[in-house]
């Protein structure tokens, strides 16, 4: 388990405490953090499990690949936003070049 999953347990946690107490409090600002922190927590663990799962098919990848797969798994792991935003805008620009232009 990653780092990741661990924080995006907590911060779903937290963030159904913060909207629960809003609820009860009548507090509108302390419900949005929590739908965000919820939301946060949710998005945490999808990337954790993407990386936990990434790392499985690294161990079965050949020898002489490993290497640049873990290189690039570390970044991964200590870059999470700056990770999503390369893949993100590689699939728009994936997405964009299959497209028929007339």
């Amino acid at each position: 388990m990653t780092d990741q999953r661990i924080e995006g347990a907590a911060n779903g946690i937290s963030g159904k405490l913060k909207n629960g107490l809003g609820n009860l409090t009548g507090d509108t600002k302390l419900q949005v953090e929590g739908k965000f922190d919820e939301v946060k927590g949710k998005a945490l663990d999808a990337y954790g499990r993407a990386i936990d799962k990434l790392e499985t098919l690294s161990e079965r990848a050949p020898a002489d690949l490993r290497d640049p797969i873990n290189t690039g798994l570390d970044f991964a792991r200590r870059k999470p936003l700056l990770t999503t935003g390369i893949l993100a805008g590689l699939a728009f620009l994936l997405a964009g070049s299959g497209r028929r232009r007339y």
